[in-house]
């Protein structure tokens, strides 16, 4: 069975940088919306200081979020320029692969990395009648 993936990254802003990085999302945005037809969801949250960005990541299975990482490391590296890792969760099993890719990246970062593989229930609305 098949099951979703949802991944959220935890990011602090460099100072001074959300606008730069705002306008650095835009392009990021029309991307992945163009060659990553699998990634369900990605929506990205500031909070009220703009210090902190949180981004939410929704995949139909793990083949959907290894799509999705294809390219990731030239991404990273832009949005890096703007912003400073501070943890990454997923809920949902990812394939080998991609954890192996989001351990090593939360060592070299020194931030956590939660991972809750144990798929149980539920739904997704993509719209309301």
């Amino acid at each position: 069975m098949t099951a979703p993936i949802v991944f959220i990254s935890h990011f602090r802003f460099r100072a001074g940088m959300f606008e730069a990085y705002a306008r650095l999302q835009q392009d990021v945005l029309q991307h992945l919306r163009a060659e990553k037809p699998r990634t369900l969801a990605f929506v990205a949250y500031a909070d009220e200081s703009r210090s902190r960005l949180t981004i939410v990541h929704l995949f139909a299975d793990a083949a959907a979020m290894d799509a999705h990482f294809e390219g990731a490391d030239e991404r990273s590296r832009a949005a890096y320029e703007f912003l400073v890792p501070d943890g990454w969760e997923v809920y949902g099993a990812p394939s080998r692969a991609a954890a192996a890719t989001l351990q090593d990246a939360a060592s070299s970062s020194g931030v956590r990395l939660t991972v809750e593989p144990a798929y149980v229930d539920g739904f997704l609305r993509l719209a309301t009648a």
